[in-house]
């Protein structure tokens, strides 16, 4: 194999063999990960890259510039479920994959690449992947953030980081989004769209139905936006603010893609939904306690970051998905009228961002 096309070498900008990554699979990382398709796509344009992906991550490929497609297969959670990784493998080399970037540091996530014989398999050292990974990667604990860690496996070995990294995008034709908006009875306005859910319960701000109801007060329409676990956060939400908050949760990961990107404004906590706001474009407001802005905020940046500032907390952030102590203040701190003064002024300076 010609050392310059391999990923541990110089980029041979000639090179055609496909690259598959095997990304963290949470929705938030999943849109974070085309930041890695975009670093592959700076060093091979003539690469077709793919992403490994779940079911319900899948819709999210659609939508990412620079992904030729997703190759859908669900393992579960917790078990190495060897059968099924047989019958990826198979999948894997018949599409015929020069590498592989492993981006967990987990031994399942590496065995069907290693199965498929990819010739190179990149990853960072973890839990004793010898012959499943064969591009080594080391120094990860040096690495600060999530995306540091990712990205990096996509340049060359040593290779510093750069400033900024490319930021993940998602883009959405204008004719799906009116198509979307006509499908629900929606109208062309501008509208807050409310994204209450995420994975931890300490990451989860508890006073949307009342930031709804102020809203509502203020002539603005608003969208309440997630999967099935938020369908009864949506009815308390709906509940409080009456018509004009509208019910948009569902199973379908599309609806929420289209959703955020339609939204005058996102207001979220620390989820999956507020990193494909940022990553389309919409203005978003992400609320954080528990984990840090620094970290886990999109690299697109935020239209605002709002954390309590009321005291000082010595737990604050603990990057815990469970409260063990002060009660939940470093949520709690946060006032529903504080949050919709700042959605007033994210859509003032945004301007009425109207689809049709």
């Amino acid at each position: 194999m010609n050392q310059d096309s391999e990923l541990s070498g110089n980029a041979d900008r000639s090179d055609t063999r496909p690259i598959l990554i095997i990304p963290y699979m949470w929705i938030g990382d999943f849109v974070r990960n085309h930041t890695v398709v975009r670093v592959l796509k700076e060093r091979w344009p003539n690469r077709p890259v793919d992403l490994l992906t779940t079911s319900l991550c899948a819709p999210l490929v659609d939508y990412m510039p620079g992904v030729r497609e997703g190759v859908v297969w669900d393992l579960p959670r917790g078990r190495l479920a060897i059968a099924r990784q047989f019958r990826l493998a198979k999948l894997l080399r018949e599409r015929n994959y020069g590498t592989a970037l492993v981006l967990p540091r987990t031994w399942k996530a590496a065995i069907a690449p290693a199965l498929a014989g990819i010739p190179e398999r990149a990853g960072f050292v973890g839990e004793f992947r010898f012959g499943l990974i064969n591009r080594w990667r080391w120094g990860e604990k040096k690495l600060p953030r999530f995306i540091d860690k990712n990205a990096a496996l996509a340049q060359p070995n040593g290779a510093p980081l750069p400033p900024e990294w490319p930021v993940p995008q998602l883009r959405v034709p204008v004719e799906e989004i009116a198509s979307w908006r006509q499908a629900n009875g929606l109208s062309a306005g501008a509208a807050v769209a409310l994204a209450p859910g995420s994975v931890g319960v300490s990451k989860r701000w508890t006073y949307y139905p009342e930031a709804a109801r102020l809203l509502v007060e203020r002539g603005l329409e608003v969208w309440v936006v997630g999967g099935p676990a938020e369908k009864g956060l949506a009815q308390e939400i709906v509940a409080a603010g009456g018509p004009g908050v509208r019910d948009l949760t569902g199973t379908d990961l599309r609806n929420g893609v289209l959703a955020m990107a339609a939204a005058g404004v996102a207001i979220s906590n620390d989820s999956g939904l507020m990193h494909i706001a940022a990553a389309l474009g919409t203005p978003t407001m992400g609320i954080f306690g528990p984990t840090s802005p620094y970290l886990w905020a999109p690299l697109n940046g935020l239209a605002a970051t709002v954390v309590q500032d009321r005291e000082v907390l010595s737990c604050q952030p603990c990057q815990s998905t469970i409260c063990k102590m002060n009660d939940h203040r470093c949520m709690r701190n946060i006032a529903a009228s504080e949050v919709v003064k700042i959605a007033e002024r994210v859509l003032g300076e945004a301007g009425a961002r109207v689809t049709s």
